[in-house]
């Protein structure tokens, strides 16, 4: 019985990223990537020996393709492929109405298209791909304000390098101080649950973009790690009682005890209960 790929995806409010994987090669056979108003963007996350790709009925790439290699696919046009050996890569769609409301947001015109010549090495896109495979490993769990950072980081990557847009005079500016303390405390109140990136960003009046470099502006800091920040802070406060570490991580936000553990290590560089041993000394 043929054996498919393994597929795990994760969707946010822009766009949606998949985690395509396969160990074994099945029939050999060309397959229609269906049409839309998209881009189709793929990384290699592993080395990827031999594929076929026909772009409008003409063979473009009969190879394969190097780890970090990236390949861009204009989904309006017509587009076959034929895997014929082992793959392990990361794909993003992103519709092209995102793309242009994401260039509004930062004061640019629209988009005509994104060139990349198939196969070449991107290692941004590349990190940006690892750093979501926690994400994309338990989907339901994931962090939506680190996946939001992480594909708008993607976005700015992608329509200035292969867009051909200048973002680098774009100038930001910080918060007022009423949209600060407004967002903040949106953050701190709900602490406990997954948080969008659209959630805080429509308190103070902005789009997902301006919000993140205006905070940062502010801040030092991106929302999310104002939030990791302030989860750890929560959690110290609770750990200094008689609290169950694996409660104290659910209440402040964690997907489990583990997730805290790891997270409070990297920022305190000693976990939970070694801290809370710490301080009853």
């Amino acid at each position: 019985m043929p054996i498919g790929p393994q597929v795990t995806v994760l969707r946010s409010d822009t766009m949606s990223v998949a985690h395509v994987r396969s160990d074994h090669v099945g029939k050999q056979e060309s397959i229609a990537i269906p049409n839309s108003d998209s881009f189709s963007t793929i990384v290699q996350l592993r080395a990827f020996k031999d594929h076929r790709l026909w772009q409008n009925g003409r063979l473009v790439h009969d190879g394969g393709h190097a780890q970090g290699a990236l390949s861009i696919t204009d989904l309006a046009e017509d587009w076959r492929c034929e895997h014929r050996s082992q793959f392990d890569n990361m794909r993003f769609a992103i519709d092209r109405k995102v793309l242009q409301a994401f260039l509004r947001d930062n004061g640019k015109g629209g988009l005509s298209r994104l060139k990349c010549e198939p196969g070449q090495i991107d290692p941004v896109v590349h990190h940006l791909a690892q750093a979501l495979l926690p994400a994309l490993s338990d989907p339901q769990n994931a962090d939506s304000l680190y996946v939001d950072h992480v594909l708008l980081a993607l976005q700015a990557h992608l329509v200035s390098r292969y867009g051909g847009v200048d973002l680098a005079s774009v100038q930001a500016h910080g918060l007022s101080k009423h949209q600060l303390a407004a967002a903040t405390a949106y953050l701190a109140e709900h602490v406990s649950r997954k948080i969008a990136m659209a959630e805080v960003a429509s308190i103070c009046g902005l789009s997902t973009s301006h919000f993140i470099r205006a905070f940062k502006k502010s801040t030092g800091r991106t929302p999310h790690r104002w939030l990791t920040e302030h989860r750890i802070q929560k959690a110290k406060g609770l750990i200094l009682g008689e609290t169950p570490i694996a409660e104290i991580a659910v209440s402040c936000g964690f997907a489990d005890q583990s997730h805290l553990t790891h997270v409070f290590s990297s920022i305190c560089d000693v976990s939970p209960a070694a801290w809370r041993r710490m301080q009853r000394k």
